[in-house]
């Protein structure tokens, strides 16, 4: 009994000075301190860690469990105004791009591109070097003056490839029945539960949009390396970038170089002799670089509101990566009765969700429109309710390889009788008052009343979906009807068929509105408030098991995400397919 006292209260004081270290660690992250420049600066950027919308977020979101650090995601708000700082500041001679694995969607890397081609307009270099490069890393690397690739190196350029999980065998092996009821041809979101592989419709619309984010990528590249676009897709086809010097040979890569040779060109390019250290700075110490007097903005009373509405569409407050439809709604309402806010871009990264909860931030999104210019600003993917929330905004502007429309509502509700009863011997039985006193249950199949009102609530909540497109549109009912039917499509797409207005990033949606609402001098404000970093860390101690299973399982993580998410496919949806990857 000691020894059990004895170890349990050893553990206690070692979990007490971990948890210490931890804080202390986290403390010390969160803490800014001025930095000062030294003349002939480059700019050290690896974007080895998510990027993501907005930056700052819980540092729990990236804390690596092995070495106690936080390693915080990069913040695409925060990167864009660094990139146009680094521009101005006569401290910093180039950025070196030091380039492997990029955890960020396609839409946001070409924002990150654009930022990149606008500092390049300052006449600075840029250099960039992997040991090896992934498609999306490779795509980023391309923007640089030069590009070179360590002799054993590899760059992954073979094409898109878009691959969805069906669970059908599965839940026929568990003996479960997803009872779906849907509207829209298109609405895909459903057919893993039901099909073994695509249909052909949703076959169609992957091809169309994965398609066309790659001619989108061939065009950038094209423009950067001077290639044309039917040599990059010989490239791909016959995976001519396996090696450095097929690489070189296809003209995709500058030069074969190890990490000092790289390092000894940029010393060439500051005019350093070899045997001299190139002054570095990483982007988390440039971002605590204070502007100087000459470029800095002047003060204004005058804002412009940046609404951050990153992840799935839910009910209540959700959370940093969630759309919670309680918290956003007040975010786009606290902008809307400030009137030193000016306009308020509302920046969507969000597959759906909840149909209801999507009406609730529409509803403040319509009535902020009627008293100030509206921006909608689509990331990564801003599709089904991340649509519906946009449609309301004076404009939508969309970068080419946004994943979009969608607009289509599905029901799911699972039958789990089969799976009680066969697999785990469980049965049961129910006294009710009324006739659907018990609908939505689990436990037993639906009846064919049952179905035909949930078809019913799913068809009205179409009717309103695309009723709610043609008003902020202006187009008609049964255009948008022909072009929605869950259909999904690229951001280059969309602006065709007219369901989005101008084509560019969160800064040129930024502009737009300064634009609209007849500024030139305004400062940008965020929402949601962010909580104080102590709630922050407090309810980043739930999400610690995550982060220890993210590490484990790698890459593999995405598909045990994917069984996890299920759970939110119960109910009426406006929603994607609930995970489109397309590596």
């Amino acid at each position: 009994m000691f020894a059990s006292m004895l170890g349990f209260l050893i553990s206690v004081i070692i979990l007490f000075f971990v948890l210490i270290g931890m804080l202390a660690s986290l403390a010390s992250f969160s803490k800014k301190e001025v930095v000062q420049l030294k003349p002939q600066t480059v700019l050290h950027l690896t974007l080895s860690t998510e990027i993501v919308d907005r930056g700052g977020a819980n540092p729990f979101d990236s804390f690596d469990p092995m070495s106690f650090q936080p390693k915080s995601a990069v913040g695409l708000n925060d990167l864009l105004k660094n990139l146009k700082k680094a521009k101005n500041d006569p401290n910093i001679e180039g950025i070196f791009l030091d380039l492997s694995l990029m955890q960020a969607g396609w839409s946001t890397i070409d924002e990150v591109r654009q930022g990149l081609n606008d500092f390049k307009e300052s006449g600075k270099f840029i250099v960039a070097y992997g040991e090896t490069y992934t498609q999306n890393a490779y795509y980023l690397g391309s923007v640089a003056d030069k590009v070179y690739l360590h002799p054993e190196g590899v760059i992954d350029f073979r094409g898109l490839n878009s691959e969805l999980v069906f669970f059908k065998n599965m839940l026929d092996k568990l003996g479960i029945e997803p009872q779906v009821i849907r509207h829209g041809k298109f609405k895909s979101a459903t057919e893993p539960f039901f099909l073994e592989k695509m249909s052909d419709e949703n076959r169609e619309q992957v091809l169309a949009y994965v398609s066309s984010i790659w001619n989108n990528v061939l065009k950038d590249i094209s423009d950067s390396r001077s290639l044309t676009i039917n040599h990059l897709n010989d490239v791909a086809n016959g995976f001519n970038t396996r090696n450095a010097s097929l690489a070189l040979e296809w003209q995709m890569i500058d030069g074969i170089m190890h990490r000092d040779q790289v390092l000894d060109e940029i010393k060439d390019r500051l005019g350093h002799e070899k045997s001299g250290d190139i002054e570095f700075v990483v982007l988390n110490k440039f971002q605590n670089v204070p502007e100087s007097k000459e470029n800095r903005s002047p003060r204004s009373r005058d804002k412009i509101a940046v609404v951050y509405g990153m992840g799935g569409i839910v009910s209540g407050e959700g959370a940093e990566r969630s759309m919670g439809s309680d918290r956003i709604a007040s975010a786009i309402r606290e902008a809307r009765l400030d009137t030193t806010v000016k306009a308020i871009v509302f920046r969507i990264n969000s597959p759906g969700g909840s149909a209801l909860a999507s009406d609730v931030i529409l509803r403040e999104v319509k009535l902020a429109s009627e008293v100030k210019p509206v921006i909608a600003s689509m990331g990564d993917v801003a599709a089904s309710g991340g649509y519906y929330v946009a449609c309301g905004a004076d404009m939508i502007v969309a970068s080419p390889s946004t994943i979009t429309g969608s607009i289509g509502v599905f029901g799911l509700i699972p039958n789990m009788q089969n799976f009680f009863n066969q697999k785990l011997g469980i049965t049961f039985d129910n006294v009710k008052t009324n006739e659907y006193a018990d609908l939505m249950t689990v436990s037993r199949p639906l009846t064919r009343n049952e179905r035909a009102m949930i078809q019913e609530s799913v068809e009205q909540v179409y009717e309103t979906f695309i009723g709610h497109v043609a008003e902020g549109r202006g187009i008609p009912v049964h255009m948008v009807d022909s072009i929605g039917q869950g259909r999904v499509w690229s951001g280059a797409e969309a602006k065709q068929i007219g369901l989005v207005d101008e084509l560019g990033g969160l800064n040129f949606a930024i502009e737009k509105a300064a634009e609209k609402a007849g500024l030139e001098n305004y400062r940008i404000v965020e929402y949601p408030t962010r909580k104080d970093f102590l709630t922050q860390i407090m309810e980043g101690f739930g999400g610690m098991q995550e982060v220890f299973v993210k590490r484990r399982m790698g890459e593999a993580y995405r598909y045990y995400e994917q069984v996890q998410n299920v759970n939110e496919m119960t109910g009426i949806l406006t929603r994607l397919p609930y995970d489109i990857v397309i590596d």
